[in-house]
């Protein structure tokens, strides 16, 4: 089920644990040749697809011509289900890149995510062979990311050095033990929300995935 609204066009997407609320934004011109999943903030402390964050990487990605899939996690806004520790909501996100896949065929999958979402859209490209990954604020304090293999994909991480929710020394020690290592912007004077840095945010993002 679909619905054109102002910002995009409002999708249902059927999810593990019942319907998924996403919003696909397409970029001007012909049917793009990728399109990316971008993950949200954590459901429990007010996380939802509206975030500015995440409404940043989808801007980033639809000015590079990818077709952007925001949704909302189970249990939040309008999605069924409730919140499953990150594991449901990998599962969320696989249902959302399915979607996408037949949505169009034959595309890339870009997978992002902010704060908790990067932990899912880690695990969502490892599991659907995502061929660019973009973790910003990975909460590697509260998720053990170290179970999960390193992804061999062009990866960016990008953290803030004045954020107040995620420790950025943690962030850089734990990419520094990563092989393959990804590629890491520590950005400085940068809390976790990139109050007034949103347009570095988006710079940074989209100068990783032109390469």
């Amino acid at each position: 089920m679909t619905a054109r609204a102002p910002d995009g066009e409002r999708v249902t997407i059927e999810g593990p644990a019942g319907p998924l609320e996403a919003l696909l934004e397409m970029p001007p011109g012909p049917s793009p040749g990728r399109y990316a999943v971008i993950c949200h903030p954590h459901p429990l402390f007010g996380g939802t697809m509206q975030n500015k964050v995440v409404y940043t990487l989808a801007r980033a990605v639809r000015e590079l011509g990818c077709a952007a899939l925001r949704f909302n996690f189970r249990g939040v806004g309008r999605s069924a289900g409730a919140y499953d520790n990150a594991v449901g909501e990998t599962e969320d996100a696989q249902a959302v890149a399915a979607w996408g896949a037949a949505r169009f065929p034959g595309a890339e999958l870009w997978s992002l995510g902010f704060s908790f979402g990067s932990f899912v859209a880690y695990g969502l490209a490892l599991r659907e062979g995502a061929t660019r990954l973009v973790t910003v604020a990975p909460p590697v304090q509260r998720f053990d990311f170290s179970t999960l293999p390193v992804p061999t994909c062009p990866w960016l991480v990008v953290q803030g050095d004045a954020d107040e929710l995620v420790n950025h020394d943690a962030v850089v020690g734990w990419t520094r033990r990563l092989v393959p290592a990804p590629q890491v912007a520590l950005l400085p004077g940068v809390d976790h929300f990139f109050h007034g840095r949103l347009t570095e945010l988006r710079a940074v993002v989209q100068e990783f995935l032109q390469k």
